[in-house]
């Protein structure tokens, strides 16, 4: 059964679902909300000013309609509740003027101007509240698409395809934990009958995920360990240590040790496995050269993976330039690689004239065969799927792996989530790397933030801004762009160029104007989260950050990590009229496993009605940082359940493998 056979969904609809990444019946009925509204009838009397209120009444006026330019109207009409006759405006909402007949019984939810006894409703409900507290999903939508076709679709999705759905937890641990079936849990998650059963059907699904994520890690494993025979290398150490001598900057100690711990792998019989994690601007890319210089000594090629093609070019410059003098032939292999030059690296690749090969998914093209691969490096590597870097380990004949991040994790959670390698971590910034300042704002203070701008603008630097994420629809991120690039145009526009980047770009476009802001020909960048991370830009010198409250701290650090890259002083700008208590640690800290240690004592199960921040680990419902106790709990039994021999379960391990392969 398919998407298009769910009644009600259309061309159109599956179109727009697609647009979401929702490209099937699982993806559908996994399309978990984001947040739940308690609806619970408020009082006039007893709300606060400019305070959230959710009321029902019988509408006591015909609404008036008024449109001020193309796109924009707004809608006025009196509302009669047990607490007393209010006001109720309401934008962009002209379609319900036929439905608000006096006397209709409506819900408003919005916020109360208690001086002019009015609400500015964000919705408008034709129904009203019963006495019991209703809670109520809220999705993540793409313009086009309404909360209440979404709950249509997915609900009919259930009623069809609900005993189709795959369950990933064996019938003993559902047992153990009285866990209801999958379908009745997917069932309450989206149709909350009371705060208790929605919370133990999201303990269930979150275990379920958690289960099946851990399973991969411990199959990962158990895989690499009966194929753990590796290349067994004599690096001449001195040679290495002559290099590192005239670099132009001293190795701090951690990076040392992590060195250390790399090269002991690249010398022993086994094959390395290893995650280097360091935080921002901590010095991993050199660690990553000096691998495949050491690797490259012994005969060996040595193939460095990025996720972008900007970054891929600024690894490849910046070995070329470190290793200009040696013999080592070092090339650059991307999608935009013209055809004829590719020819000449896939025939340098497979006779083995090129030592190291920097790219893209380039890498792992067909058409790419080594020689001797020797070392796989993946530079951030939660940006490809378990596949893609795979593909790329099977080029060569058990090539040692590394992978990096600059994502800051603890290490204990590290040495979960990465279960299956040796983690070697960086926490010392190199000598020489200066603090980025860190300020609060608030919104108020805009012509104070303005004013900061400006300096840094006329010393000839450039400027990140980055937008503030918006709930309701992915194409909101693109109007919020767009609308801080006129604002800013309108303070700098003259004198200053400024351009937006933004997650609908084409990836093409989107790292143009990376490189031209890398060229100097664009002073302010505007975007939402999508940076590039690892992009150097050396004469950025400010972040700004509109709505700083919607992002998780550790977020907040990468982000402010693309300032800084250089001695130039920098400085972040967090705009936040809210949660400031909680983002002041940014102002105290600069230190990412620091920040990422109080991420994860800030955000507890309060999310479960609210917002999740941005920067969460990619799971659909599990969140690493409240559902630890569960992990650990699903590590272990998934490690027991893999070394089970119960045949009965051995179509759900199977089906549990498989979906590794299309991880």
């Amino acid at each position: 059964m398919a998407l298009k056979d769910v009644k009600g969904i259309g061309p159109r609809a599956l179109t727009l679902l697609s647009k979401m990444g929702i490209t099937s019946l699982e993806d559908l009925v996994t399309h978990y909300p984001f947040r739940y509204d308690v609806l619970v009838r408020g009082n006039l009397q007893e709300t606060q000013d400019e305070e959230h209120i959710i009321i029902d009444g019988k509408v006591e006026s015909t609404p008036i309609l008024m449109r001020f330019k193309a796109g924009l109207n707004k809608m006025n009409f009196r509302l009669v509740t047990a607490s007393g006759i209010v006001g109720v405006s309401i934008f962009n909402r002209a379609f319900l003027k036929n439905q608000l007949l006096v006397g209709t019984g409506v819900t408003v939810i919005g916020k109360y101007d208690k001086k002019k006894n009015v609400i500015t409703a964000s919705e408008i409900k034709m129904e009203t509240l019963s006495n019991k507290a209703k809670i109520e999903p809220v999705y993540h939508l793409t313009n086009g698409l309404s909360q209440k076709q979404m709950s249509t679709f997915i609900n009919m999705a259930l009623l069809m395809y609900g005993k189709e759905i795959p369950d990933y937890i064996p019938t003993s641990y559902q047992e153990t934990y009285h866990f209801v079936n999958k379908r009745t849990a997917l069932n309450i998650l989206h149709n909350p009958p009371s705060q208790d059963k929605l919370k133990e059907a999201m303990i269930r699904l979150k275990y379920e995920e958690l289960f099946a994520f851990m399973f991969k890690i411990n199959y990962l494993r158990q895989v690499n360990k009966k194929k753990n025979s590796g290349i067994e290398r004599e690096i001449p150490q001195e040679k290495i240590k002559q290099f590192i001598a005239k670099l132009p900057f001293e190795l701090t100690s951690d990076q040392q040790i992590a060195l250390q711990e790399i090269l002991d792998d690249l010398q022993s019989s086994g094959r390395m496995n290893r995650l280097l994690q360091g935080d921002v601007g901590s010095g991993k890319t050199i660690l990553s050269f000096l691998a495949m210089y050491a690797n490259a000594l012994c005969g060996y090629q040595s193939a460095l993976m990025a996720p972008t093609e900007i970054l891929a070019t600024q690894h490849f410059h910046n070995m070329k330039s470190f290793f200009k003098g040696t013999p080592l032939t070092i090339e650059l292999l991307t999608g935009s690689t013209p055809k004829r030059e590719k020819q000449i690296i896939y025939h340098g690749l497979k006779d083995g004239t090129i030592d190291i090969v920097i790219g893209t998914h380039a890498l792992i093209q067909e058409e790419v065969t080594y020689a001797n691969l020797g070392l796989v490096i993946t530079d951030e590597q939660h940006r490809f799927g378990v596949n893609q870097r795979a593909n790329l380990e099977n080029k060569g004949k058990k090539p040692d792996t590394l992978y990096m991040s600059a994502t800051p994790i603890p290490r204990t959670y590290a040495l979960t989530i990465y279960g299956d390698m040796d983690v070697s971590t960086i926490k010392m910034r190199p000598k020489g790397r200066k603090s980025i300042r860190t300020i609060l704002k608030k919104n108020e203070e805009i012509k104070e933030v303005l004013s900061l701008m400006l300096e840094e603008l006329k010393k000839g630097h450039q400027i990140y801004v980055i937008a503030p994420l918006i709930e309701e629809s992915e194409n909101s991120d693109l109007t919020t762009v767009c609308q801080l690039r006129d604002k800013m145009k309108l303070a700098f526009g003259a004198h200053f160029q400024i351009d937006i980047v933004h997650g609908k770009m084409r990836s093409e476009a989107k790292e143009l104007i990376m490189q031209e802001f890398l060229q100097k020909k664009i002073q302010i960048l505007i975007s939402t989260t999508v940076i590039e991370v690892g992009v150097d830009v050396p004469n950025a010198t400010m972040m700004v950050i509109f709505d700083a409250n919607r992002f998780g701290l550790s977020t907040l650090h990468q982000l402010r990590g693309r300032v800084g890259r250089s001695d130039l002083a920098s400085t972040c700008i967090l705009i936040s009229d809210s949660d400031t208590k909680r983002l002041a640690i940014m102002e105290s800290c600069d230190d990412g496993f620091v920040i990422s240690e109080e991420d994860f004592k800030l955000r507890g199960h309060g999310d479960l009605f609210g917002t999740k921040q941005s920067g969460d680990m990619t799971f659909k419902i599990a969140d690493l940082r409240q559902d630890y106790k569960i992990l650990l709990q699903a590590k272990k039994d998934s490690q027991a359940y893999l070394q089970s021999k119960e045949t009965d379960q051995e179509q759900l391990k199977q089906a549990l493998i498989a979906s590794i392969q299309n991880a």
